[in-house]
């Protein structure tokens, strides 16, 4: 049987596994997928597993699961040579293996991308993992913990204060359901009020949310003021060193959370160890019909979909010609990609993909969205079912829907839990403040030193010639 490797576990290669398991016969290929984590995570869920309206492990999706038919291997792929069809497998414990395929399926995904602003780096927090997420969520409930026990005064507002970088889609949405987060636990803490609370986004460009109209994200702009929340508009970080926001405006204020979320680049550790064509941005090269290569030069054996690829916008609508990096695109290129592979396994054509953005969701908090389909603009509460109808849904398997919308359906009448569980970051450190340890073994004692001679005495002759010495030596 032909082996076909899955380089990525996100939402392109589980569809693609997903889908291949559907749609092979029998005997007709192995497939094998490789992933550092062993779950898909839903990504647009982030936002709200921030927030604590989802349970953070109904956001994602266990591949050995949901892949029954697929080889799931939990490790990294730290290099691809599509010239001799190998790839290295590097697991967390143990030595590295070179794994042989016939056909390659690189669906690696995106990584923040950063700048290089000083306090960046040791400071911010990014938006893409599970455990960004769910570190967010509890950081935010800690440092409510901490402010309530301080006076009013500079600690206080640096832990009340919260910073997101990027007003894109991802930006405002994990900005809004923040505010709404907050807001919510005001109650709980009778020693804080709502004006204790500071929140900015900002955002290099002049607007925000460039997938809706203009109208709209004015309307989101304003809909965020009169929740008390800032945007900063045509606006850079120039510094967050140690925490401390510096804007190109000459405005400053500290901050104990700062949330990045201003773009996203394909995963450059799959990226650079693969001899398959990259194209100016870092993304590997791809055709329409998500074969790698271009018009002229097609790699065989070779797919990718997702982030991670440049796929030709057929629509026209994409950034520069090709798809943008999201949810939407990844689902449908995964599936598609499953049905070319079967397609071409079987002696025939592939199909080139094309799809028209339906539009563009965002949930604005609890209660409150957005959303935006050619001319078509919703706003409010509508908007917020839309958003949650829509996600919900998407969720892949019957299994996660149902959670998801369990969940959803306790927190109406149970309210969000405010319980933080920072310790997780730390496991250990209460067992290890108590535990008991050896006592450390007692140094042997010193030999005692041996007993000095005892003291010979001298000849009577010797007295009687030193004593008319020391007269003659008293007397001088």
């Amino acid at each position: 049987m032909p082996k076909i490797l899955i380089v990525g576990g996100g939402y392109a290669g589980f569809y693609t596994a997903w889908k291949l398991e559907k749609w092979l016969r029998a005997g007709e290929a192995e497939v094998t997928i490789v992933d550092p984590l062993p779950y898909m995570t839903y990504q647009p869920f982030l936002p709200e597993v921030a927030a604590g309206s989802i349970e953070p492990r109904h956001a994602v999706v266990a591949q050995r699961r949901h892949l029954k038919k697929t080889n799931v291997v939990t490790a990294k792929v730290t290099g691809i040579d599509h010239a001799s069809k190998t790839a290295t497998i590097t697991p967390e414990v143990g030595e590295p293996w070179q794994f042989d395929y016939d056909v390659v399926v690189v669906t690696g995904g995106a990584v923040s991308r950063t700048f290089p602003i000083p306090g960046i780096a040791d400071n911010a927090i990014g938006l893409k993992t599970i455990e960004e997420a769910v570190a967010i969520r509890d950081r935010v409930l800690t440092n409510f913990d901490k402010a309530s026990n301080l006076p009013a005064g500079p600690e206080r507002d640096r832990l009340l204060t919260f910073v997101v970088v990027g007003g894109g889609f991802a930006g405002i949405e994990v900005f809004a359901e923040l505010r709404s987060f907050a807001s919510s636990l005001l109650e709980f803490y009778p020693q804080l009020s709502f004006d204790d609370t500071h929140f900015h986004l900002i955002e290099a460009m002049g607007r925000i949310m460039p997938e809706v109209s203009l109208e709209t994200s004015h309307w989101v702009i304003k809909h965020l003021a009169q929740r008390g929340a800032e945007i900063h508009l045509d606006t850079q970080l120039q510094s967050a060193v140690d925490g401390v926001i510096e804007l190109s405006t000459g405005e400053s204020f500290e901050s104990d959370l700062i949330v990045w979320t201003a773009g996203v680049m394909a995963n450059p550790a799959i990226v650079r160890t693969s001899d398959l064509p990259v194209e100016e941005r870092g993304r590997i090269k791809t055709r329409a019909d998500l074969r790698i290569g271009d018009e002229d030069d097609i790699v065989a054996d070779a797919w990718a979909a997702g982030d991670i690829s440049a796929v030709p916008d057929l629509t026209g609508g994409g950034v520069g010609g090709y798809c943008v990096p999201n949810a939407q695109h990844a689902v449908r290129q995964g599936k598609l990609l499953a049905k070319n592979i079967v397609a071409v396994l079987r002696g025939e054509e592939p199909k080139q993909y094309f799809h028209k953005n339906l539009g563009a969701v965002a949930g604005l908090g609890i209660g409150s969205g957005v959303f935006q389909s050619g001319k078509i603009a919703l706003k409010g509460l509508i908007a917020w079912f839309a958003h949650r109808g829509y996600h919900g849904l998407a969720m892949p398997s019957w299994e996660r829907k149902f959670r998801v919308f369990w969940g959803w359906w306790n927190n109406f009448f149970l309210g969000r839990d405010i319980v933080s569980l920072s310790a997780l970051q730390q496991p250990r450190a209460a067992f290890e403040a108590f535990a008991a340890r050896p006592k450390p073994a007692v140094a042997a004692a010193p030999a005692e030193p041996a007993a000095a001679p005892k003291a010979v005495k001298a000849p009577a002759k010797a007295k009687a010639e030193a004593k008319p010495k020391a007269e003659a030596a008293a007397a001088k």
